[in-house]
């Protein structure tokens, strides 16, 4: 019988990302379909009696929390100890995880600390024959695999967006707070401070409801036979900040830079979407000014509801690649787009 552990932490303001939530679901369905009691969740950070009341429907058999201020901040030395001294109090042979930036440092580290073994990225679970299966993409979102584990204990980290989030009524619930010996060797490392841009700078956006997806026609020759870049990055940005999207960008944009061609000043390779870049989760996708070529709609593979506007329409997104082509000009759609956003619609 296999003993099943989620194994969460909480953000600098004391809430849980959406991706434990997600978590949490995708532990109760493992939980289910093994036929397992029931499955116990396990957090790590400071001040966690918020985030467990939050938890208290989710079906959990129990609350195991190492709360402490050391645990407050992302820091490897302490997230590790914490996390396997929740994974050995529990005796968990299966522990699910968040793929967020700092479980996906830390908790490779500890399943080796443990004896198990650990696998990253995962998108999806099943169970055949009593035995889980865990699901995964390979070369770039090209061929999806499954993998069954017998090492234990089996170490699993969801990718954001794979799975529903769970969602219930608070209530109030009690959890078992274990002490992890923190020294000075373990707190020696301590973060001073966040640099990141504002918020109106922030492009990337990964729980935005919608991925916009620029291509290099926007920099190309208009119907006056002259590229309007600057016209470009203003119509792209003032969506950008009345519809909170996600942006996107084709390699042949991106690359443009080492080109000496007219770029989007605000682009860069960490937007990039296809083969050799991103594939984001959203519901919706909304593509201009690209062609839909193969790379770059790999990278379009989660993504739910997918629209394009192109000039031409037999490019690559009619093709079968786009649930709606819009056959106009980008610039003239998104100034109306911009308009009836600026009025409220």
């Amino acid at each position: 019988m296999e003993t099943i552990l989620v194994l969460l932490h909480n953000d600098a303001d004391g809430a849980l990302p959406k991706a434990a939530l997600e978590a949490v679901a995708a532990g109760a369905r493992i939980s289910g379909e093994l036929g397992a009691e029931g499955f116990t969740v396990g957090l790590i950070g400071h001040a966690l009696q918020p985030a467990i009341d939050g938890l208290a429907t989710c079906g959990a058999l129990r609350f195991v929390a190492a709360d402490a201020p050391e645990f407050g901040q992302s820091r490897y030395a302490t997230d590790a100890a914490a996390a396997e001294a929740v994974a050995r109090h529990v005796g968990a042979t299966v522990i699910v995880a968040p793929m967020t930036s700092r479980f996906a440092r830390v908790l490779p580290g500890v399943a080796d600390r443990l004896g198990g073994c650990v696998d990253t990225h995962a998108t999806g679970f099943g169970v055949a024959d009593g035995a889980l299966g865990v699901t995964r993409w390979f070369y770039r979102q090209r061929m999806e695999g499954t993998l069954r584990r017998t090492e234990r204990p089996w170490m699993v980290l969801i990718d954001p967006g794979a799975c529903p989030a769970w969602s219930g009524a608070g209530g109030h619930a009690s959890a078992e707070v274990i002490t992890v010996p923190c020294g000075p060797s373990l707190t020696r490392t301590t973060v001073t401070g966040i640099e990141a841009p504002a918020a109106e700078q922030q492009t990337i956006r990964p729980d935005a409801d919608l991925l916009f997806v620029a291509g290099a026609g926007w920099t190309k020759k208009q119907a006056d036979g002259l590229p309007h870049p600057a016209e470009a990055e203003a119509y792209i940005l003032d969506f950008l900040k009345k519809s909170r999207a996600s942006l996107g960008g084709s390699k042949s944009l991106v690359d443009l830079s080492g080109e000496g061609q007219p770029i989007l000043r605000f682009m860069t390779h960490l937007n990039q979407i296809g083969q050799t870049g991103a594939s984001p989760r959203h519901p919706k996708g909304l593509a201009t000014c690209c062609h839909g070529e193969e790379p770059h709609v790999v990278g379009w593979r989660f993504v739910t509801e997918r629209r394009a506007v192109n000039l031409d329409p037999n490019c690559g997104w009619g093709r079968g690649k786009a649930d709606v082509l819009y056959v106009a000009d980008a610039f003239a759609v998104m100034k109306h787009v911009n308009d009836l956003l600026a009025d409220g619609q």
